[in-house]
């Protein structure tokens, strides 16, 4: 099967992440796969796709080469992939990694992307119940996974007695932390350090992200947090085995890739209920799960410093839990449902 994957960019993020993991899957299967990109587009993650870069910043109809299938997965991308499909390039599928009309700028262009093209494939329930209650189209789920870098290194014991939270942040300026909460997550972590002194607070952040953002330098100059810039899986799987609880204040995800990541490393997860993230997370069981507008964020963290024993037992079992989520099933599942679309196109 030959695939064309337009796509704008392969820096550090879970949407990316995924893009990677599907892509490499499917070279590993013996599909042709070709990810068109701008010419300056940036790639941070290892590739085994063929790249092909255009001679311009933004992609058009005429960059595309024939394929049986092409998958776009952004809104800006859609467009160009839909007129390809329809000069004959391939069948075109939308890989919705995010539903961007609520949370996005140009939600009067993304709202109409989602009826260019039938075959839609979601990461989650609560994304395919949107898609199909928003456009009338019943989506396929490809459900995210976990890198099998990502593991517990049982090294918890060997550090200092201090108790460990840590949390992902994003770059405000025009980044896309708007619907992640980090000012409630922030004010939630400073209340924790204010009320229990001895705990060491941990933030992760993408390196480019945090070189050319003035609010997350200031932050971590002001050292209420110590900031960590992870340049890679090792050391992210690394940083998530320093932490004990792993708190995570996204409201909107389709998948919410950093909660498994954490819990298949040994921490118990702190969640807000953020949609995609309700496929794996069981509250009470595997982690605390709750509402944005309960405002309980802070309580489930102390929770969880003052019951170590309750701390334990959500992360053994978040431990195994996350073992089903692999990589590999995601392939599988992608590729069962293309299968599925190119029969229903026959």
């Amino acid at each position: 099967m030959r695939y064309t994957f337009p796509i704008l960019t392969l820096s550090h993020g879970g949407a990316q992440r995924m893009l990677v993991e599907i892509t490499n899957g499917l070279v590993d299967k013996g599909h042709d796969v070709t990810i068109l990109m701008p010419q300056h587009a940036e790639v941070d993650y290892p590739v085994r796709a063929n790249i092909v870069r255009t001679s311009s910043p933004v992609l058009s109809e005429s960059d595309y080469p024939y394929s049986d299938v092409i998958v776009s997965n952004f809104y800006t991308t859609t467009e160009s992939a839909h007129f390809a499909s329809q000069n004959g390039k391939g069948i075109h599928v939308r890989f919705s990694l995010c539903y961007e009309p609520p949370f996005l700028e140009g939600n009067q262009y993304s709202l109409d992307t989602y009826n260019m093209t039938k075959h839609v494939i979601a990461l989650s329930k609560w994304q395919q119940d949107l898609i199909r209650i928003m456009h009338g189209i019943e989506s396929h789920i490809v459900p995210i996974g976990v890198n099998d870098t990502f593991r517990n290194l049982n090294i918890r014991s060997s550090l200092s007695p201090a108790l460990r939270i840590s949390a992902i942040v994003r770059k405000p300026e025009g980044g896309f932390s708007g619907h992640r909460g980090q000012p409630y997550l922030l004010h939630e972590l400073r209340n924790i350090k204010q009320a229990y002194p001895s705990v060491q607070i941990n933030l992760f952040c993408p390196p480019r992200e945090f070189s050319s953002s003035s609010t997350l330098q200031d932050l971590s100059r002001s050292g209420e947090f110590r900031f960590l810039t992870p340049a890679d899986d090792t050391e992210m799987c690394y940083h998530y085995n320093e932490a004990d609880i792993f708190v995570s204040s996204s409201t909107y995800d389709a998948g919410s890739l950093p909660g498994l990541e954490a819990m298949r490393c040994g921490a118990a997860l702190v969640t807000i209920y953020a949609g995609g993230n309700a496929d794996y997370c069981r509250t009470e069981e595997n982690c605390l799960m709750s509402y944005r507008y309960e405002g309980q964020l802070g309580r489930d963290i102390a929770r969880l410093i003052e019951d170590p024993a309750l701390r334990g037992k959500l992360a053994d079992q978040g431990a195994r839990d996350s073992l089903s989520w692999t990589w590999t099933r995601s392939v599988n599942a992608f590729e069962e449902a293309i299968n599925r679309i190119m029969q229903a196109e026959s």
